[in-house]
């Protein structure tokens, strides 16, 4: 496997994370997962926005430019064979080496490293459980954008499973939903798509962006608000959504089965809508 890393390709065996690296000892950093289609990134300028706006927030200084990523992309498929068809991209970007403690240094010596990966498997509709005692903090910075701390959704995900489910649903602070364990939530409620504001601590996602965009151009109304969760056992619908499996749809919430097909007519739409490139 042949990885980007530091401006050039190299074998992963290669690869040597400094031990002081803040990404590895603070979660000091920011990660996109992006796909490829016939060796090109899809959507790729809201993937750099999202991963700009994340360094301003952090204040790490990005090592690369837009054009400069969009070359190391077209080489890394490439190396690894990745021409035709769907790939995943992982990019992850840490702070760098650093002294003990939390202060940032003075002076950040980036770390970024882009690797490519087969994408995943087909999976069938979700039986989400709705996880009541990990909360997402909607009033965190980082909670709207993509930080390398993922283990409030890592357990989640692990008590979802544990009863039987297979992703995860999550409140805020609040007690009102906010996302998935890795993917934007929408519900389909008389007819009206609902999904959380990014204020409720949802990730303002690429796909769900888009999403709101063709939606509202095609005329489905979409609601982007304060969603309580008794609105699960109101929709006709479910689904999450994010850049790597595009739309899920979610069979079960709770073990409760959501009546009608599954996917539902307002999710094939969706799907339908997303799928132009």
């Amino acid at each position: 496997m042949i990885v980007w890393y530091q401006g050039a390709l190299r074998p992963v065996e290669a690869i040597r994370i400094d031990p002081t690296d803040r990404g590895l000892l603070l979660a000091d950093g920011l990660f996109e997962t992006m796909r490829a289609r016939d060796g090109r990134i899809l959507r790729p300028e809201r993937h750099w926005a999202r991963l700009s706006e994340g360094a301003r927030l952090l204040g790490i200084p990005l090592p690369v430019d837009e054009p400069s990523l969009a070359v190391a992309a077209r080489e890394l498929l490439l190396a690894n064979g990745f021409v035709r068809g769907e790939v995943a991209l992982r990019l992850t970007l840490t702070r760098g080496p650093g002294p003990r403690g939390l202060a940032p240094p003075e002076r950040s010596t980036p770390s970024l490293l882009l690797a490519a990966f087969p994408p995943p498997e087909p999976v069938p509709p979700a039986r989400a459980v709705l996880i009541r005692s990990i909360r997402r903090n909607e009033f965190s910075p980082t909670s709207r954008i993509k930080s390398l701390a993922y283990l409030d959704q890592v357990l989640a995900l692990r008590d979802a499973v544990a009863v039987g489910g297979d992703e995860a649903l999550l409140c805020n602070t609040a007690g009102r939903l906010a996302c998935a364990s890795a993917a934007n939530l929408f519900l389909v409620v008389e007819g009206r798509l609902w999904t959380p504001s990014v204020g409720e601590g949802a990730l303002p996602g690429v796909t769900r962006a888009v999403l709101l965009e063709r939606a509202r151009i095609e005329g489905l109304p979409v609601v982007e608000a304060e969603v309580p969760p008794h609105l699960l056992a109101r929709a006709e619908e479910i689904f999450t959504t994010n850049a790597l499996r595009g739309v899920r749809p979610v069979a079960s919430v709770d073990g409760r089965m959501l009546d009608g097909p599954c996917p539902g007519p307002v999710t094939r739409r969706v799907q339908a809508l997303l799928e132009p490139e």
